[in-house]
């Protein structure tokens, strides 16, 4: 009796301890500004539609995007601020990828190599920003705030189409990574070229938006902790 007991109370704790991981395992942060720790577990829903898998999908292999295009920018031009994204980036990507192992979903990063898309228009799109990105150090920064524009529309675009909890709660952490990652690279072009940084994809209103919101802290630090000269640079 008291053997079955034990094991009825560790399948239950298992049971939780799931469910609280599967709520948060979506990586660097739970919600913008509020310890993983902290903040309040979700559900995940037991299922997703053929949409909500298309969009883990194409994030996965976006954040793969934006991770190796930072890898060649840092290596071309030793920018600290692109080796630091790149860092937060893999946890970005590793974050998608939990939710597609969890919904047992297929990983187009699987048997690809670095620069490597099953997507044939982020394959281009990769292509066109590293040969943009190598010809100066301001094209290279403009570069890393084109990839954070593109990702947070494409956020936001797929936050309006899911009501999952659990992926509402991914994207939204992507989405504030994404804009502490422009803000950082537009403080960059700014130091670089002393002029104010014009967004080449969002609207200015929702640049502006973004660049005001700053300092209220999500995903991986404040972004100020991200500017940095040629090896230069440090995080608080």
């Amino acid at each position: 009796m008291l053997k079955k007991m034990l094991a009825i109370s560790a399948v239950a704790l298992f049971t939780f301890a799931s469910t609280v991981f599967a709520a948060s395992a979506a990586g660097f942060t739970t919600t913008p500004g509020i310890p993983s720790n902290q903040a309040p577990a979700i559900v995940a829903p037991a299922s997703v539609t053929p949409e909500e898998a298309e969009a883990l999908q194409y994030m996965r292999e976006e954040e793969k995007l934006a991770h190796d295009v930072y890898v060649t920018l840092y290596e071309t031009w030793d920018l600290r601020v692109f080796n630091n994204i790149a860092r937060a980036e893999q946890k970005h990507t590793d974050s998608v990828g939990y939710w597609l192992d969890y919904y047992r979903i297929s990983d187009p990063t699987d048997g690809n190599g670095f620069g490597e898309f099953d997507n044939a228009e982020l394959q281009t799109l990769y292509d066109d920003l590293v040969a943009q990105g190598k010809q100066s150090v301001v094209d290279a920064l403009k570069v890393g705030a084109a990839v954070e524009e593109i990702d947070i529309l494409d956020l936001q675009e797929r936050l309006d189409e899911t009501g999952n909890s659990a992926i509402q709660r991914l994207f939204e952490n992507l989405l504030a990574g994404s804009e502490n990652h422009l803000r950082a690279f537009a403080s960059n072009i700014q130091a670089q070229t002393g002029d104010d940084y014009a967004p080449q994809y969002l609207s200015q209103a929702a640049y502006d938006e973004i660049v005001s919101a700053a300092g209220r802290g999500a995903g991986n630090g404040g972004w100020a902790g991200w500017a940095g000269g040629r090896g230069g640079g440090s995080r608080p």
